[in-house]
C-alpha cells in the first residue's frame, strides 16, 4: 500500500478486468489432454482465411502504420454507404469505447446503461469519475422505457448494448425507434453491436439510427465474426462532426498494420461469413433444444452465445463442466448469478458440452427430487 495515496479514488475501487480461463489454465489444473473453449465468443471456425493469407507476408513492419487507415476506412464507410469520415478505427471496440469516454464524458456526467451488461461501461464510467445510472434489465432484456425515465439534466450518455452481453438478448426495432427518438437531443446515444452480423432479420440497425439521430455512435468488432480476436480490430461509426472530435483523443497508431491488413482482408471473405452464420444457427438451435429438454432455462440469443441458468451457483456449474474439460463463463463474475455464458461451437463442440451437462443434470435433479419426497 505504499503508493495507494498517488492512486485515483476512482481506480483504488476497481477490480481488474479478468478474462475467462484459457486452454492452457484447464489443462494444466486438472491434467487434461483436451478442452473445449466456449468462454469468450470467439469464432468456433477459427479467423478468416482471406485474413490469415494477407498476415502470410507483412511488409515494413519496421515503418509505422499510416495512422489514417484511409483505405479501410473508405470500405468500412462504403458498406454502410457512408464515407470515410464517418468512420473511426481502434484496437478493439473496447478502445473505440475508452476513446468515447475521453472525449465526452466530464466528471459528474451520468452514463445511463443496462444491469447487467457489458462490464467495461461501468468501469468507464467510474474511471472518469462519471455516474452510472443501472436500469435493470426485464426478461434479460434493455427496459427502454425505465431507461428513458433515467435520463435527467446530468445524463451525458446513453448506452444500448444490442445484443445484449451478457444475456444475448436484443431490443426489438421498433420499440428501440421510439425510443432513440425520444431522447433529447443533447444526450449521446452509444449502440454497441459487437454481435450485430448474428442478429437475426428485422434487428436494429445501429447506422440507420445514425443517419436519423445525429448524436448517436455505434460500434462495432470484428474479433467476433470474422475471428480475429487476438489481432484487436474495432471501428466506430457516427456523424463527421462527432468522428472529428475522437479523431483529436485517439491515441495516435491504435490499430496495428497487422490487424488493419487481416482487417482489409477480412472484409472480402463472404464465403467464410456465411459459412460461420450457418454454423452458429445449427448450433443455436440445437443447444436451444438441449437446453429445454434439460429442463435449463435461457435467454432467447440473437448473439453466438447463449445465457442458460442452472440450479446450482454459476461458479459451481463452472467448476464442474471444468473438470470435464469445457470451459464456459459463470455468470457470478458477468452480473448474472445462477446462469452460465455459453459460447455456441461447432456440432463436435456443442455435443460434448450437452453430454457433460447430460451427467450433471441428472445429480442437479436428485437433490430437488429428495426435496420433493
Amino acid at each position: 500500500m505504499r503508493f495507494e495515496h498517488l492512486v485515483r479514488p476512482a481506480v483504488r475501487l476497481m477490480k481488474p478486468y479478468t478474462a475467462g480461463t484459457t486452454v492452457a489454465q484447464a489443462k494444466a489444473r486438472f491434467g487434461l489432454k483436451n478442452v473445449v473453449k466456449l468462454s469468450s465468443n470467439e469464432n468456433p471456425l477459427g479467423p478468416s482465411p482471406r485474413a490469415m493469407a494477407a498476415l502470410a507476408a507483412i511488409p515494413n513492419a519496421h515503418i509505422y502504420v499510416d495512422d489514417d487507415h484511409t483505405e479501410l476506412r473508405t470500405r468500412l464507410g462504403e458498406r454502410y454507404g457512408l464515407t470515410k469520415d464517418h468512420v473511426l478505427v481502434g484496437h478493439g471496440s473496447n478502445d473505440v469505447l475508452m476513446t468515447i469516454f475521453a472525449t465526452f464524458v466530464d466528471p459528474g456526467d451520468e452514463v445511463v446503461q443496462a444491469d447487467p451488461t457489458f462490464s467495461l461501461f461501468p468501469k468507464d464510467t467510474a474511471l472518469f469519475d462519471a455516474v452510472a445510472v443501472r436500469v435493470p434489465l426485464v426478461d434479460g432484456v434493455h427496459d427502454l422505457d425505465a431507461m428513458l425515465r433515467a435520463v435527467t439534466p446530468k445524463t451525458k450518455i446513453v448506452i444500448v448494448c444490442d445484443p445484449n452481453n451478457p444475456t444475448g438478448t436484443r431490443v426489438e426495432a421498433d420499440a428501440f425507434a421510439r425510443f432513440a427518438q425520444a431522447l433529447p437531443p443533447q444526450v449521446l446515444l452509444v449502440i454497441d453491436q459487437a454481435y450485430r452480423e448474428y442478429m437475426p432479420p428485422g434487428s436494429v440497425e445501429g447506422v440507420e439510427v445514425v443517419r436519423s439521430r445525429p448524436a448517436t455512435i455505434v460500434m462495432r468488432t470484428m474479433s467476433k465474426l470474422y475471428g480475429l480476436a487476438s489481432l484487436r480490430f474495432g471501428y466506430g461509426i457516427a456523424d463527421p462532426e462527432i468522428v472529428g472530435y475522437l479523431q483529436r483523443v485517439r491515441l495516435p497508431f491504435n490499430v496495428s498494420r497487422p490487424a488493419a491488413i487481416a482487417a482489409l482482408a477480412a472484409l472480402d471473405d463472404t464465403d467464410f461469413v456465411a459459412r460461420t452464420l450457418d454454423v452458429n444457427e445449427s448450433g443455436r438451435a440445437v443447444l436451444e433444444r438441449e437446453f429445454t429438454r434439460l429442463e435449463l432455462p435461457f435467454f432467447p440469443t440473437a448473439a453466438n452465445f447463449i445465457a442458460v441458468g442452472v440450479p446450482v451457483t454459476a461458479t459451481a456449474a463452472y467448476d464442474a463442466l471444468l473438470e470435464r474439460g469445457i470451459v464456459v463463463r459463470s455468470g457470478d463474475g458477468l452480473g448474472l448469478p445462477g446462469f452460465l455464458r455459453i459460447t455456441i461451437g461447432t456440432a463436435a463442440e456443442n455435443k460434448t458440452l450437452v453430454g457433460a451437462l447430460d451427467v450433471l443434470a441428472a445429480g442437479w435433479a436428485a437433490p430437488r427430487q429428495r426435496r420433493l419426497a
